[in-house]
């Protein structure tokens, strides 16, 4: 089986508002498949349908070919899920905690106390294993939830803003399992607004808008197909002040001082290049640094979303790209 997740048409309707709106799209086996938009786009909303926690209007959705509305307890059965908001029991332990979940979905005693151990022992809790969860931090409870959803092996991993809020090294640890379990043979289903994230992890990235399906695509083909969106990053020395003298040479679109280096949009790098250099000799300044980059994850975002504002529910026209 290539496709482990399909969506056909899935639409989630509400009284004000449409929330997921006839998307299409599907998740291979074996990616980190991620699920980018700003707030109130419809990315959990769409992770609610595919995990059966709330039914679609219309449409449909399968995780490893079955219905997720018919065939919930099969479906169910071979992921494994982290949610956005932590649904651990905190008048448990983290070892009881994971014993509960282990039953529920009916691993043998002898697997589940290994398995548990395990786990506990990748996200450093082992030690605080028998602790109620109710003194752990953010980080640990986000932890403790992944070892939780991973306690049945399943085949799919959905996970929703799984680093949001923790701090460096815990945001680390959780990324590098992520990448570790997907090499294992585990499916991702990423849902984020964290660019950097779905930038450094995922094979392929869906950008969802207004509960419409904007494109899929892999991370680097997004910046190519938006390669006219050009930056330079540029330091003078002595530095100067301010970017307003920047914004009058030609070929700037946009500038933005960073630090002590400016970074300016164009659509000709070369030509502004040689414009930079006119503008240092002209001020008797030298350039300190000059790097011409590629657009980012994030500025193909902005791109994509602005292009995709003022459409409204129902149009027929579409900007989905699927590969």
């Amino acid at each position: 089986m290539d496709s482990v997740i399909e969506a056909e048409g899935l639409t989630k309707k509400y009284p004000e508002v449409t929330a997921v709106n006839n998307i299409d799209f599907q998740v291979k086996k074996g990616e980190v498949f991620g699920f980018l938009g700003p707030n109130g786009a419809g990315k959990t909303t769409t992770q609610r349908i595919l995990t059966g926690v709330i039914t679609a209007t219309s449409g449909k959705a399968f995780i490893l070919g079955y219905d997720i509305r018919k065939e919930a307890f099969y479906a169910k059965s071979r992921i494994g899920v982290v949610p956005e908001l932590a649904n651990i029991y905190i008048d448990l332990s983290a070892w009881n905690n994971l014993m509960l979940i282990g039953q529920l979905y009916d691993v043998p005693k002898e697997n589940r106390i290994k398995k548990s151990a395990e786990l506990l022992r990748i996200f450093n809790l082992y030690e605080r294993k028998d602790e109620k969860t109710k003194v752990f931090s953010k980080g640990m409870k986000q932890k403790l939830l992944l070892c939780m959803a991973l306690i049945h092996s399943p085949q799919i991993l959905f996970l929703d803003e799984p680093t949001a809020g923790l701090d460096v090294v815990s945001s680390r640890l959780i990324k590098e399992m992520i990448a570790k379990f997907n090499r294992e043979g585990v499916t991702i289903f990423l849902t984020t607004h964290n660019i950097q994230e779905a930038d450094e992890l995922c094979n392929r990235i869906a950008v969802i808008d207004h509960g419409l399906i904007a494109t899929i695509d892999s991370p680097e083909n997004l910046k190519k197909e938006f390669q006219s969106v050009q930056t330079i990053e540029v330091a003078f020395n002595p530095p100067i002040k301010s970017e307003d003298d920047l914004k009058e040479i030609e070929y700037v679109n946009k500038v933005q001082k960073i630090g002590d280096k400016f970074k300016i949009y164009t659509n000709n790098p070369d030509e502004l290049i040689r414009q930079l250099l006119n503008f240092s000799q002209k001020r008797n300044l030298k350039i300190f640094s000059l790097n011409t980059l590629g657009p980012d994850l994030e500025e193909v975002f902005v791109k994509i979303t602005e292009e995709h504002k003022g459409w409204s529910y129902g149009k027929e026209k579409s900007f989905s790209k699927t590969v």
